[in-house]
């Protein structure tokens, strides 16, 4: 989880090389001889933001879609290590900057800028830079999510998708992020389940009950993806599944 946290902190590196530059220039702000309160202040408070960029980049992007289907077609071939972790969450972040610039460029024009250049406070800026993500996430959750949520909260479905609280809009987007990435999950795993089944009623036919069916399936299902252009497909079909 830590080398999780600390890839995706490289997302969004527009966004992060905005707000390193905001802290350097607040430092330079900072007197040692007044104190400069206000500057310090703001200080604390973008560096206590910078620290939650991971968890909000994994919680709130797709990148927990991409990075489970690409996890399981992995496991699909039956090599758990190969490609990489680090391989592998570095092109589910790419791909999430990718699928979700507009939303980025969104955030970056409505909050980050103007709070940079002090035209808006944290708490303007907060409010205005959620909007961008919660009208992405409400483009993916299902009212089903919504309401298994609230259920869970005991209270009652808003009337509007404006009056989604975004504590709870969270939980039930992630919900519908793993539901849709099990679903591509299962269809990805099909063709490689039916070459299991054929090696092993042919090893089983001929009698070679001792040779491991995963040592002629695993060539097998390789070829088979690299002829089909596997990665492309399956890239094609995550990215193309948000709305």
């Amino acid at each position: 989880m830590t080398t999780l946290l600390k890839t995706c902190s490289v997302g969004t590196f527009s966004t992060l090389f905005a707000v390193f530059s905001e802290t350097a220039h607040a430092a330079q702000l900072v007197s040692p001889a007044i104190g400069g309160s206000d500057d310090i202040v703001r200080i604390a408070i973008t560096l206590t933001l910078l620290a939650l960029i991971p968890a909000l980049f994994i919680s709130m992007t797709c990148f927990i879609r991409i990075i489970v289907v690409l996890a399981m077609v992995r496991h699909a071939f039956g090599m758990p290590e190969t490609p990489p972790n680090q391989v592998l969450i570095s092109l589910a972040l790419f791909l999430t900057i990718f699928a979700m610039s507009p939303t980025f460029e969104a955030l970056n024009k409505d909050a980050l800028q103007p709070y940079i250049a002090g035209e808006v406070q944290l708490e303007q800026a907060m409010e205005q830079g959620s909007e961008p993500l919660r009208e992405f996430m409400l483009r993916q959750v299902r009212d089903e999510d919504l309401e298994t949520i609230y259920a869970i909260a005991g209270e009652d479905l808003p009337g509007s998708p404006e009056e989604v609280s975004l504590p709870k809009l969270v939980p039930a987007f992630i919900l519908n992020e793993l539901r849709v990435s099990f679903m591509i999950g299962f269809v990805i795993l099909l063709p490689f389940l039916l070459i299991d089944l054929i090696v092993s009623s042919v090893l089983l036919s001929l009698g070679m009950m001792m040779v491991p069916p995963a040592t002629i399936s695993l060539p097998i299902k390789v070829l088979m993806f690299v002829l089909i252009d596997g990665w492309a497909l399956v890239l094609e079909g995550v990215l193309g599944s948000f709305r």
